[in-house]
């Protein structure tokens, strides 16, 4: 019987999220707390890098860690970001986000629609004279390089943030008694296993988003009990719904 589930990400901002339903509709006790956490590079790190953030005209966003990493460093170094820095966003959320560090109206926003890099391409060409700086993890690929390179757009890659294990206390690692994980990255099957290398899985069901994930779990030795997205359920809160449905007959 799954009466506990730990769902390993912050907990939701808004009460109007899918999860809530699911504890409301099965009866079960939802528990977030992330396995990982986002480090920024402290200004002394970045220098060894040899980039000068003033030596760009826009910048490119894939997430909120790159904004805070961005601003933070700038503040730390104690340079002043120009007025007419352009700002390019994989989404209109992130781009939203600007507005803790900066007056929205006032500078120029450009964002696409899927999160995908490709679909910024298009505005990122039509401003093709800018000089692109792209923040990013220290864990990342070379596919937003291969990008920029086939648009022949000037750009440089720069490291800001780093993502490392959350580490459960003594007390919390005690009191650990879920019947259900969830995961969304290899990183935090990682840190999970780092926090209980004696884990036995016994009857605790584990379900993943994403291949790379359910690959990890499995890379572990651990039993995978559900995988999403798929056809049915592209969302992690619809495959836990149907398979607590499954579960509850």
């Amino acid at each position: 019987m799954i009466k506990k589930i730990l769902i390993s990400q912050p907990k939701p901002s808004s009460d109007k999220s899918p999860y809530f339903d699911i504890e409301k509709e099965y009866g079960v006790e939802l528990v977030f707390r992330p396995f990982i956490k986002v480090e920024g590079l402290s200004s002394k790190e970045f220098r060894q890098q040899k980039i000068s953030l003033l030596d760009f005209t826009a910048v490119v966003f894939t997430s909120r860690h790159a904004i805070d990493n961005y601003f933070t460093l700038a503040k730390d170094m104690r340079i002043t970001i120009p007025e007419d820095m352009k700002y390019f966003c994989v989404t209109e959320t992130i781009a939203l986000y600007i507005q803790k560090y900066v007056q929205y109206r006032k500078r120029k926003v450009f964002f696409g629609n899927t999160g995908k890099i490709d679909d910024l391409l298009p505005q990122m060409v039509k401003h093709k004279n800018e000089k692109y700086l792209v923040p990013m993890s220290s864990v990342h690929n070379d596919l937003v390089t291969k990008l920029l390179d086939s648009k022949k757009l000037n750009h440089k890659e720069c490291v800001m943030y780093r993502t490392v294990s959350n580490d459960f206390t003594e007390e919390e690692a005690k009191k650990f008694d879920c019947d259900m994980l969830v995961f969304f990255s290899p990183t935090g099957i990682k840190a999970f296993t780092k926090n209980f290398p004696g884990f036995t899985q016994g009857d605790v069901r584990i379900a993943t988003f994403g291949p790379a994930t359910a690959k990890a779990v499995e890379a572990e030795g651990l039993r995978l009990d559900l995988e999403a997205p798929t056809k049915e359920h592209p969302s992690m809160t619809g495959a836990l719904k149907a398979y607590l449905k499954e579960n509850m007959k």
